[in-house]
């Protein structure tokens, strides 16, 4: 029953970080769609690197907590995470711009800017 117990309280717990880490998500794409690029790093901008780097450290560092939680609790990867890291990096030409993808990702997540 312990560990049972012990469960139950991780799983709160995940629940808990995932949405501090969604808060946070949004928070950052917010900025980003009022025109602040960096976030998604298209451009190989130094200084958008390094003003947005605390921002990726901080989803970095929730992410890995909630990795740990859902691999004791059996459950799948945090796919918000995946799927944000997944759209970072250099971009095509014509890809739309970060601040419209922000939009874009803020629409999904139901947080309009």
């Amino acid at each position: 029953m312990a560990k049972a117990d012990r469960l139950e309280r991780l799983d709160v717990r995940r629940i808990e970080v995932e949405a501090e880490y969604r808060d946070a998500l949004i928070a950052a794409l917010r900025v980003t769609a009022a025109g602040r690029w960096g976030l998604f790093d298209h451009q190989k901008d130094k200084a958008a690197r390094a003003r947005t780097a605390p921002v990726i450290a901080a989803l970095e560092e929730l992410a890995d907590e909630i990795g740990a939680m859902r691999d004791t609790l059996g459950l799948e990867p945090f796919a918000l995470h995946q799927d944000f890291m997944a759209v970072r990096g250099p971009a095509a030409a014509d890809a739309v711009g970060e601040p419209k993808q922000a939009k874009i990702w803020l629409e999904q997540l139901g947080a309009d800017a």
